[in-house]
């Protein structure tokens, strides 16, 4: 063969990749990219663009196609099937991803599609780097039957088996259905976009026809449903571009994988600033309430806080931060909601954010003000002793750095659960007006003295008499000091150097645990 003729060979052979290529790229029609977009929605390929670093996206399988033959299915087989997967950087590190794709039988998984998104989460846990899922898709390939049933099995395992090894984060960018919904599930954070994407079991017309309720998607498994009712979500995003840019954010502060250190940022907050604001951010009145995210924000760096499950559970507040750089996650009772009190729900998203911040290396910041478990049936008859538990269970569990500051009350269980130095917090603090005891002293006295007060003759100055001595006695850090379960008694202003002197002292923190399978966390 000449050397002429071997060119031509290689020409041909260089225009047909090209031209499959092409079409792998293009395997959508123009109708329905232009639908894609009239909802507000990017299509796989342009997400990916927007969520990693420009030019950085190496694609794989992108010549994957089904193999079925049933309801006429060879006669559409597009390249790639309908997920588009492969690696890049997101600030330079490394990550896996896969990005499900609407356009393309409407983003159905089938047993390729299950193959490529297998294929891609095991070079993630093989190479340990985390993985990112855009999820937009309509649910199993009913044509392909049990084998699309198989193939979400096949992904539900690798996300067991990558979780707490590397970070996994799920983006919903469109509907998410079915048996769909459990992957994002276990995985470690999920981001909803407000109106455009939904997670459900089932649907609204088949929920009407098994229950006859009436419901519509938004309300059933929208973004702000998963974020304040459910819990399911962490994120609520205006739009896809918010949502991935927040993606990225994210990103920032985790690990590539559980053996590493999440990454530090050169500091431009003073590591030894002394806000004078948090002298007089607790009211006198014990009964007043304030908002624990101003605290937070006065001690971490440049006040940025990246609240997580922002809409859930109000009453406590959890969420990523900086200390002198270092990557934190800050979990704070929030007096502004519900007095800041523990209930099912406050515990359960605590813990879950507790054990996520242990498992990839990222210390506890915790700020405690806390009245003590809510009080009820309800409360008790779903299970508050085993979901407080898990909170509790969390803590103790946790063995990365573990600073507590006590800002104002720290009663009863609570006050154990909230990282508490029984629990082994590293540090613990506490303010000068903060009150360490079983209970409040209205509370304590009514209790302690009954007898006394029901036999004065004037029974509420007696009250109010035993209620001074009661508090100046034990509505004070000082009792629980002499005892060491305060290693300090700081003022207010001294917090942010206090903290970062503290968390540099546990960067070498090490605590190997008991041999064993795995805890027991009640669930």
């Amino acid at each position: 063969m000449t050397r002429q003729k071997s060119l031509e060979t290689y020409e041909e052979k260089l225009g047909q990749l090209n031209d499959l290529r092409e079409q792998a790229i293009h395997s959508a029609t123009e109708a329905a990219v232009e639908k894609q977009h009239a909802k507000g929605k990017y299509t796989a390929r342009e997400r990916i663009e927007k969520l990693l670093d420009p030019g950085s996206f190496q694609e794989l399988d992108t010549f994957v196609r089904h193999r079925t033959y049933d309801f006429d299915m060879q006669k559409n087989r597009p390249w790639g099937d309908a997920v588009v997967t492969g690696h890049g950087t997101i600030d330079g590190r490394t990550v896996c991803v896969f990005s499900q794709d609407f356009t393309v039988v409407g983003g159905s998984l089938g047993e390729v599609m299950a193959e490529k998104m297998c294929k891609v989460m095991d070079l993630a846990a093989k190479i340990g780097c985390p993985v990112i899922g855009l999820n937009d898709s309509g649910g199993a390939r009913i044509q392909e039957g049990v084998v699309a049933l198989g193939g979400y099995g096949d992904v539900f395992l690798r996300n067991v088996k990558s979780s707490g090894v590397i970070p996994q984060i799920s983006l919903i960018m469109g509907p998410c259905a079915g048996g769909a919904v459990y992957s994002p599930a276990i995985t470690d954070f999920i981001f909803m976009v407000k109106e455009t994407s939904h997670m459900f079991i089932t649907g609204p017309d088949v929920i009407k026809t098994v229950t006859g309720e009436e419901v519509g998607f938004e309300e059933l498994g929208g973004a702000m449903t998963h974020n304040q009712k459910s819990g399911v979500a962490h994120f609520a995003s205006e739009d896809e571009d918010a949502c991935l840019e927040d993606a990225r954010y994210l990103f920032s502060f985790l690990p590539q994988n559980n053996l590493e250190m999440p990454p530090r940022v050169a500091p431009t907050d003073d590591p030894l600033r002394q806000d004078a604001e948090l002298d007089t951010i607790v009211p006198d009145n014990p009964n007043k309430p304030y908002d624990m995210r101003d605290v937070v924000r006065l001690v971490v760096d440049d006040g940025e806080f990246f609240e997580v499950h922002e809409h859930f559970a109000t009453n406590i507040v959890c969420g990523l931060a900086r200390l002198d750089g270092h990557a934190i996650g800050v979990v704070g009772n929030q007096p502004k909601s519900m007095a800041g009190v523990l209930d099912i729900d406050s515990s359960e998203k605590a813990a879950r954010f507790v054990r996520t911040c242990d498992a990839f290396n990222i210390p506890l910041l915790t700020f405690c003000d806390v009245p003590g478990f809510l009080p009820g049936t309800s409360q008790e008859w779903n299970g508050i002793i085993r979901k407080g538990a898990k909170l509790l269970y969390a803590y103790a569990e946790a063995t990365v750095p573990k600073i507590t500051v006590i800002t104002r009350k720290a009663y009863g269980g609570a006050y154990d659960v909230m990282a508490s130095k029984h629990l082994g917090a590293d540090f613990n603090f506490a303010w000068p007006q903060a009150e360490v005891a079983v209970m409040g002293a209205e509370g304590a006295v009514n209790i302690i003295y009954r007898r006394d007060i029901n036999s004065s003759p004037t029974p509420e100055e007696r009250r109010a008499t035993l209620m001074d001595d009661y508090k100046a006695r034990f509505a004070n850090p000082y009792v629980a000091a002499e005892r060491g379960y305060i290693d300090d008694v700081i003022i207010p202003h001294e917090t942010r150097p206090k903290v970062i002197t503290a968390l540099k002292t546990l960067l070498t923190k090490r605590e190997p645990g008991p041999k064993r399978k795995h805890g027991n966390i009640p669930l």
